[in-house]
């Protein structure tokens, strides 16, 4: 049978747009070069992290930028091996920040932020999904007055935005939520309808249950090239060809590498991040817990813990440095006397970024019928049902609920 869609990518976003086409109506076919939740998707904290309405291109990032960027195993690290490639992303990222975008990029990001927390509600009873959820919360920690008193205007702009919190002040305060934490923090933040899901992979390979129960199809396949049809589009793989009245490219890090066949060049970088996941029994986690100044967070996965975050803006195909996710597990049993970090479980995933923080959802400009809905960062699980919706409604040709000129790739 032909698809009328073909979707590329089995990630959070492809399978979950893949579920929305196929909830519509459409015949639809998912192609993805390793399988279901196989890279990124697999390895993720877990979070629907919906209060992060703050884009990373923040005025003044760029001045912390040097001080990060000397120490390789911080939080923000480029390799010396990289540098030079990455050099006009960061140009583009310092541009993004400057306060005469910023607004614009803080309302696409609440904007999407809003539109995917609905959208998930309705998919949870959709495809009965809540056995797959984790409704603890999440703490923000901070080690000083100071450095507390520096997150007030983050945390004035998610009350802006209606978002519930509490704040917290001293050691007895974080210990009534979160026993086993380290005295050294003195105040935190605390979200209480923040999101996580026991284990990501498990939640896309349960999202794509639903998507083959529904008819939907899921195959193995490596993408060449993508070329515009008269009516269509030819999709080029490794030992065939396939033609579909749509595509949906939906590939993560590998996106731009596709839209560059159609002759789109969008300037997607590689934010490589690390973590250890611990089995149960590690630590009595409560909640989704963000270490902010040391950029990694701890989280509740199938009952254990993982450790991770920090970024490595290192690309594709340089190998991978573990003693970033070394260094993470000493500071978590530092930050959580008591975590017993034995046996862990190291990875490596690559978050697909863009300088403006903002994914690029819509139609290519080479081809009417070639949509992109990739670049989504730290944020991909989080913002992956809102971009299905978005997906659904571009495909079907109705007006969007939101407006998507923010996320077009013609911007860049």
């Amino acid at each position: 049978m032909t698809p009328q869609v073909v979707v590329i990518g089995a990630g959070v976003i492809g399978v979950t747009a893949a579920l929305e086409l196929r909830r519509r109506g459409h015949s639809v076919l998912v192609l993805d070069r390793k399988g279901i939740a196989a890279e990124t998707s697999s390895g993720n904290a877990g979070a629907f992290a919906f209060p992060e309405v703050e884009p990373l291109a923040t005025p003044g990032i760029m001045r912390k930028a040097p001080k990060w960027l000397l120490d390789p195993l911080g939080p923000l690290s480029i390799p010396p091996a990289y540098a030079l490639k990455i050099a006009p992303w960061m140009y583009r990222f310092w541009r993004a920040s400057r306060p005469d975008r910023y607004s614009d990029l803080l309302g696409a990001q609440a904007s999407l932020m809003r539109l995917s927390m609905t959208a998930l509600d309705r998919l949870i009873c959709d495809i009965d999904a809540e056995h797959l959820l984790q409704r603890d919360g999440q703490m923000q920690l901070y080690e000083s007055a100071a450095e507390f008193r520096a997150s007030l205007p983050a945390w004035n702009l998610r009350r802006e935005h209606g978002i519930e919190f509490e704040l917290l002040e001293g050691p007895a305060a974080i210990a009534e939520k979160q026993p086993g934490l380290s005295t050294r923090f003195t105040h935190a933040g605390f979200t209480p309808n923040w999101l996580n899901t026991i284990d990501p992979k498990r939640w896309v390979e349960h999202l794509a249950k639903a998507f083959q129960t529904r008819g939907g199809r899921i195959e193995r396949e490596e993408i060449r090239t993508l070329s515009p049809q008269e009516n269509g589009v030819r999709i080029a793989c490794a030992d065939r060809t396939i033609d579909a009245a749509k595509a949906v490219v939906a590939a993560g890090a590998w996106s731009h590498h596709i839209a560059q066949s159609l002759g789109d060049r969008i300037p997607l970088e590689t934010e490589r991040g690390y973590n250890t996941t611990l089995s149960e029994g590690a630590f009595d986690l409560r909640m989704h817990l963000t270490f902010s100044r040391h950029g990694f967070v701890a989280s509740k996965i199938n009952g254990g813990v993982r450790v991770g975050g920090a970024v490595e803006l290192g690309g594709l195909t340089l190998p991978p440095n573990f003693k970033r996710a070394d260094v993470l597990l000493d500071k978590a049993a530092a930050f959580l006397p008591g975590l017993k970090t034995d046996g862990g479980m190291q990875w490596m995933g690559f978050r697909p970024s863009l300088p403006d923080s903002i994914p690029v959802i819509g139609t290519s400009p080479n081809s009417a019928d070639v949509l992109y809905a990739f670049g989504h960062g730290h944020l991909g699980l989080t913002q992956s049902v809102g971009t299905a919706e978005l997906v659904g409604a571009l495909v079907d040709g109705q007006e969007p609920p939101i407006s998507m000129t923010p996320y077009a790739a013609t911007r860049f």
